[in-house]
Formats: structure tokens, C-alpha cells, sequence
């Protein structure tokens, strides 16, 4: 599933008129994070979301008026049981936010946004006009009262993944429409293939004494799921050493405790490095099947990405 940014450069190629809807700002209860986005098109159509129901209902209302007049504007609402007449909200929040029908001048940034190799900071400032922040967070530009919004766009967090099988095959697919960006290592070509796996997805297929010697970016994930304990230990020896801002295993209590003994008997790793590992991986929700370990792995994944400095944004 592309992400949302390249989805608008999607949108410029149409050439068809779209107003950009952003929340700025949240109190309370609310439908959606700060930052949801949604393209309004003059032809109905919506890309993204505002979360839906009758707060997207509303600002998609605003937004054709904005897209007619050329107009942009702000609106706050509040979600209380008055809002949205017979179908309205009773979250209890407010949400406020900005909407953009001449987006679509800023199309140099949204490419860019789009094919981001590094974090790229924007914003929307008090005149509507859409700008990259410079001069750093304490510069005065960088003020939060010079800007309506401001976000960090950051690449794609880069998910390893050691092994090829049923539970790779299930995680894989699944994160990928999560915005990573999925590698896959094994030493089996008849699996780890674009049979398999989706043509969005780095395949690296070789002996593990060379599948070792890659090195992965700061703050990436790993998760280990190779078709044993042995093979799984013999990833692990080695990228338990890298910095990866979470690292997982597959199984079960019982044979972390035997690897760790293993690990620190053998001066493989310390102690310290083994209590970073997390395994067994995933939110424990009584998973069974393999779609639900898939599950309960991305789960994790994104809990712990929402704790990295990598996709922060600067509000």
C-alpha cells in the first residue's frame, strides 16, 4: 500500500483539482491521530482519512467549498453528542486543523516527501503558504507560532527479516502495507522468491556466512524466523551485535532461556545486549495461527516503532 505522501504525488500526475486536509491538533478523545491527512477531490472522491464518520463528512463538505473558492481555511470542531446531527460523535475530544485547496503548488515537496532518504522537516504557516523548516528547532522560524502545522517526514523504517517460511510469508505482506520497508535473508531459493513474497521486498538469498556480513541502518528492525532453533541462534549471535532499535525472536520462553545460557556461557553476548532481545516475539493475544502470530508481530512492531525518534513529529 504506497504511503500517503506517495499517493499525492499520485495525484499531481491526474492533474485533477484536490484540497489537502491535515489535523492539526487534538484534545481528548478523537477519531484520528495529529497528522491524519485526507486528499478531497472536486470529483468526491477522498484519498487518505480524516477517521471517518461525520467529522471527514464535514471537512470534506469544507473542503469543495475551499476547492470552488480557492480559499484556504482552519476549522476546529468538537465531538460531542451534538456533532454531526442524527449520525454524530460522542468521543468527547476536539480536533482542529487546516485545509489546503491550492496543495497542489507545493508539488516540488511532495515528490520529494514521496522518495524521502532522510528526514525532511514541513510545514504549514500561518498564511497557508507550505514551507520546509530550517535553522533548527530553536531558530525563529521553527517557532511553533509562526506555524499552523509542522511535521517530520521521515524514510521508511527498515524491517530485516531472517528466515522465509510461513510466518515470514505472513508478516512480510502485512508490514509492508504498515510502512516498512521489508527485507527478506534466507538460504532457501525455492522460498524466499517473489513467489512468495510480494515484488516490493528485498530478497537477499545466499549461504547465512554471507547473509551475515550485512549490516543494518540505525534504528531498523529485526525479526528472527528461520525454520530452527539452530539457524535462529545463528542469526542472533550476530545481530544481536547491530543496532537494531528492536530485535525479536520467535519461540517460547523455554528456548530463549537455553540460547541466553548459551549466549552468555559462551561470551556470545552479555547480558545486557541478550534483556534488549524480544523473544518470544509479539503482543501476547493467544495467537494460533500463523496470520495471527503475523498479527500479534506487527502489533509490537509498530509499538515500538511509535517509541523511536526516527518517525517523531515535530508539532
Amino acid at each position: 500500500m504506497p504511503r500517503f505522501y506517495e499517493q499525492l504525488a499520485a495525484a499531481l500526475k491526474e492533474g485533477q483539482p484536490f484540497a489537502l486536509a491535515i489535523i492539526s491538533g487534538a484534545k481528548g478523545s478523537s477519531p484520528q491521530r495529529v497528522g491524519a491527512k485526507a486528499l478531497f477531490f472536486s470529483d468526491g472522491r477522498i484519498v487518505g482519512t480524516l477517521g471517518g464518520g461525520c467529522l471527514e463528512a464535514e471537512v470534506h463538505a469544507r473542503a469543495r467549498k475551499a476547492l470552488k473558492s480557492g480559499a484556504p481555511a482552519t476549522y476546529q470542531m468538537v465531538l460531542d453528542h451534538d456533532f454531526g446531527w442524527d449520525d454524530g460523535l460522542i468521543c468527547g475530544g476536539s480536533v482542529s486543523g487546516v485545509i489546503l485547496p491550492r496543495a497542489a503548488e507545493a508539488g516540488d515537496l511532495w515528490k520529494r516527501l514521496a522518495v524521502a532518504a532522510e528526514p525532511i522537516h514541513w510545514g504549514v504557516r500561518r498564511d497557508f503558504s507550505i514551507a520546509l523548516l530550517g535553522g533548527g528547532a530553536g531558530s525563529p522560524e521553527s517557532a511553533a507560532t509562526d506555524w499552523l502545522y509542522r511535521e517530520t517526514v521521515a524514510p521508511l523504517a527498515e524491517l530485516w527479516i531472517a528466515g522465509s517460511g510461513h510466518v515470514a510469508q505472513a508478516v512480510a505482506p502485512l508490514a509492508l502495507k504498515l510502512d516498512f520497508a521489508v527485507t527478506v535473508f534466507d538460504d532457501r531459493p525455492e522460498l524466499a522468491n517473489h513467489d512468495y513474497f510480494p515484488k516490493e521486498i528485498q530478497l537477499r538469498v545466499g549461504g547465512w556466512h554471507e547473509l551475515l556480513k550485512f549490516r543494518p541502518r540505525a534504528n531498523s528492525f529485526g525479526l528472527i524466523v528461520t525454520r530452527g532453533h539452530q539457524h535462529d541462534a545463528l542469526v542472533l549471535s550476530e545481530w544481536i551485535h547491530f543496532p537494531f532499535a528492536f530485535l525479536g525472536m520467535i519461540g517460547s520462553r523455554r528456548k530463549a532461556r537455553i540460547i541466553r545460557e548459551q549466549f552468555l556461557t559462551q561470551k556470545i553476548a552479555t547480558a545486557e545486549q541478550w534483556e534488549k532481545i524480544a523473544c518470544p516475539v509479539g503482543v501476547d493475544i493467544a495467537a494460533i495461527s500463523t496470520a495471527e502470530i503475523a498479527v500479534s508481530i506487527l502489533a509490537q512492531l509498530i509499538q515500538k516503532r511509535a517509541g523511536t525518534n526516527s518517525v517523531k513529529r515535530v508539532l
